[in-house]
């Protein structure tokens, strides 16, 4: 089938060349939902937010389906039903935004080397597959408008980038007129204004450049209550002193290599751009509010970085990758995904090398010395609109030197620990789930009506699962697995304490795994942290805690204080009260059974140092 999808314009679908562009609104927003999300799952209750503004009506469901129904007469097999949600497979030359996008990343490349004559047929190929606004025509309000308005940014920059290698080949006199409709209808862009005095500087006429910067100085102030920015207030005075380098200078012919030696240099970002993210989860539902978060925390202004903190089990991973799936089209050099797992031994250096190796750096070259290391990393992303995740952080340090130093890149970092040493950094700090949202994600795994039929077990099960996102999804997945299974079955399992943590485990997924990581990283971090937590295992609730762990460890009550704000940092501990402390329920089974190891008397941790493997 020779398909394909054009959304940046009015939507449109040819198939075999011929236009089978489906009718009604609500049926085109299906089709670019899906056509953005394309070859990954798109739930039910994504898709109603993607066609409906404002809450959808209780038929969303049945429309849906109805809709879908529609286009699979046009797409065929394309079009695959998942459990709860659909899924459109595509090539990536089948979609109009994939090819835009590619297209732009080769000009930008190809503009860097610098070969600007060859950029320009890439950049003004990739505006050339635009029609109009992105997604013009379909219904507004919907959460599709962030989408839209991140291409319409996108379509924008790609023309300043192709004004950009068109003043680099000489093309005055052609780019002056483009120039002036691109402001006229876009009056904000200071880069453009730049562009516009540049061309009339070269091309001789001086007295206009410096008109056109008092337009621009009029507009930004009228508008925006603002003065031009350093770059364009520099240019100005560039052009007041007549300074040598405004003046143009041909680019060098670009450079002929053997095969050999173009092997030897490895391309910067957008060459092989890496696509590393892992795949979004169907059944993402319950943390819609904090995933918006994240995402206007990416789409702000610079520098582009948040950090989602929360307990062990509490979904962040899941929550990360939903945000960076949602804006994957705005990064369009990549998306790199690195997994630390905790571990606090990871090196700064060896996250920078990785990041470096995701990016085409050869191994051989990766620089050794930190300094250095960070300064190639900076140098190749630049400006460069790539997209970092980095997931199981447990130092500030780990990522410190892949903070945005400018517009472009961005970077979403996962961990337990709050990291206040990371300046400028979004926080989106997950809370345990409350019983409303707990019961919306075991509806989405067993089934609603199951849950109804009995509340009361779904009420327990909800509390004995603590706010726990791993914990709820491992109980719903066994329901799903044994559907005539009754809840309080599942109930009576799990309300024996001594096995409650064997039963919290589905083949790769435990929440006993997940607190041993979030632990370890602790114990290795701090000494007291271990003989703490074995205290706290035999006596959780114990009072005085602070004077008699100080006194059964032999340490300042000072020192057990610190240990103690550790591990609230790491949402092992929960402030309670003026001056006490809440171990939370899954961590007090996970500590019972700590506390159940024989280990050495209480006394020895005295003088005993913790090996950070063996924790």
């Amino acid at each position: 089938m020779g398909l394909q999808i054009r959304l940046l314009g009015q939507v449109e679908v040819f198939v075999n060349g011929q236009d089978l562009t489906p009718s009604g609104t609500k049926r085109r927003a299906v089709l670019a939902g899906l056509a953005l999300e394309a070859n990954r799952p798109v739930s039910l209750s994504r898709l109603a937010g993607m066609v409906w503004s404002d809450a959808p009506p209780a038929s969303a469901m049945a429309n849906l389906r109805s809709h879908v129904g529609v286009l699979r007469r046009t797409l065929g097999a394309r079009l695959v039903a998942r459990h709860n949600a659909y899924e459109l497979q595509l090539a990536a030359h089948e979609l109009d935004v994939t090819e835009f996008q590619r297209l732009a990343g080769e000009g930008r490349t190809t503009l860097a080397r610098p070969d600007p004559v060859s950029a320009i047929g890439k950049l003004a190929s990739a505006l050339a597959h635009w029609r109009g606004a992105a997604g013009d025509g379909l219904p507004r309000g919907t959460t599709l408008d962030a989408r839209w308005a991140s291409l319409d940014e996108q379509r924008l920059q790609v023309f300043e980038e192709l004004a950009e290698a068109r003043l680099a080949a000489g093309q005055h006199a052609e780019l002056l007129p483009e120039l002036r409709g691109h402001l006229a209808a876009h009056p904000l862009r200071e880069r453009a204004w730049g562009q516009l005095m540049l061309t009339l500087y070269r091309g001789g006429d001086v007295p206009a450049a410096l008109a056109v910067y008092r337009n621009a100085r009029d507009t930004l102030s009228e508008q925006l209550g603002i003065e031009p920015g350093d770059e364009l207030s520099g240019l100005h005075r560039a052009m007041l002193d007549r300074a040598r380098d405004l003046s143009y200078t041909a680019p060098p012919e670009p450079a002929v290599t053997t095969p050999a030696a173009a092997a030897d240099t490895r391309p910067s970002v957008g060459w092989a751009v890496p696509r590393e993210l892992p795949p979004d989860m169907v059944t993402f539902v319950a943390r819609a509010r904090e995933a918006t978060d994240v995402v206007a925390a990416l789409r702000g202004p610079a520098p582009a970085a948040v950090l989602v903190t929360g307990a062990a089990g509490s979904g962040k991973t899941a929550l990360a990758l939903r945000a960076a799936h949602q804006v994957a089209a705005d990064f369009p050099d990549g998306q790199v995904f690195v997994d630390l797992g905790h571990r606090i031994a990871v090196a700064p250096g060896e996250v920078l090398a990785r990041v470096l190796r995701a990016l085409g750096v050869a191994p051989s070259e990766v620089p050794e010395n930190g300094d250095e290391l960070a300064g190639r990393f900076r140098s190749m992303v630049a400006g460069r609109r790539l997209l970092l995740v980095v997931d199981g952080i447990t130092r500030a340090a780990q990522v410190r030197a892949l903070l945005p130093a400018g517009p472009g890149p961005a970077l979403i970092a996962v961990g337990s620990r709050h990291l206040g040493s990371l300046d400028g950094v979004r926080r989106v700090a997950l809370r345990p789930l409350g019983a409303a949202r707990a019961r919306e994600l075991l509806a989405a795994l067993a089934g609603r009506r199951r849950l109804t039929a009995d509340g009361a077990a779904t009420a327990e099960l909800v509390r004995l699962c603590a706010g726990s996102v791993l914990a709820l999804r491992i109980a719903g997945t066994r329901l799903a697995r044994w559907p005539a299974m009754p809840v309080a079955t599942l109930v009576a399992q799990l309300g024996d304490d001594r096995h409650r943590l064997d039963l919290l485990t589905d083949g790769d997924l435990s929440v006993r795994a997940s607190l041993d990581g979030t632990i370890s990283a602790v114990r290795a971090e701090d000494e007291m942290a271990g003989p703490l937590l074995e205290l706290l295992g035999t006596h959780p609730d114990a009072p005085a805690l602070v004077d008699r762990a100080a006194a059964q460890l032999g340490v300042s009550t000072q020192r057990i204080r610190r240990a103690l704000d550790s591990l609230v940092d790491a949402h092992l501990l929960y402030p309670y009260g003026p001056a006490g402390y809440q171990v939370p329920a899954l961590v007090r089974e996970y500590l019972t059974e700590l506390a159940i190891v024989p280990s050495a008397p209480t006394h020895a941790f005295r003088d005993r140092r913790i090996d950070p493997v063996a924790a």
